[in-house]
């Protein structure tokens, strides 16, 4: 509901600037997926490599651990004919007791993953920003709207790759 609400609060605000311009002024619009550009840049790429390689022992302790009650599963389902009541219980007991260590290490790991890409990219969105404002005065933009905003458009008016290029060439300076 609330990205209809979004949708037509855009449409309604181009619409008000389109109809306010004079009739033979053209008015330049763009729209611009402002993760997607983040994410294609070079300093993302490189902050998600970082966080990758940082987290990498508990992402091994969490395949470890998933890996070790799937033997398991196996294991009771294969031989289930075979065991005792007693060890179809304790069997029972240590792939719950795995499964939980995997749900708890899991939730860790992602809540220390969030945590850690909101540390490194805390200071990206004023980039992005400055990146946009740069477009606007270089090529003359009237409108810019998130590409989520807009129903349809078409690859003429998407600027997210400028806006990509505009972080990496400022990521160079």
């Amino acid at each position: 509901m609330a990205h209809i609400r979004t949708t037509l609060t855009a449409l309604t605000v181009a619409l008000t600037l389109g109809f306010g311009v004079a009739a033979n002024a053209e008015m330049k619009l763009a729209v611009v997926d402002v993760q997607q550009a983040i994410l294609a840049s070079e300093e993302a790429k490189r902050l998600l490599g970082q966080i990758q390689e940082e987290f990498k022992t508990d992402e091994e302790r969490i395949r470890a651990i998933q890996s070790d009650a799937a033997a398991l599963l196996e294991r009771a389902q294969k031989d289930a004919e075979v065991m005792s009541e007693a060890e179809k219980r304790k069997l029972q007991q240590q792939i719950d007791g795995m499964n939980n260590d995997f749900v708890y290490h899991r939730q860790k790991l992602q809540k220390s993953i969030e945590d850690r890409q909101a540390e490194l990219f805390a200071g990206i969105d004023e980039k992005v920003k400055r990146a946009i404002e740069a477009l606007v005065l270089d090529d003359d933009y009237d409108l810019i709207i998130p590409r989520q905003a807009a129903l349809y458009v078409g690859d003429l008016y998407d600027i997210t790759r400028k806006v990509t290029e505009r972080l990496n060439d400022m990521d160079k300076s």
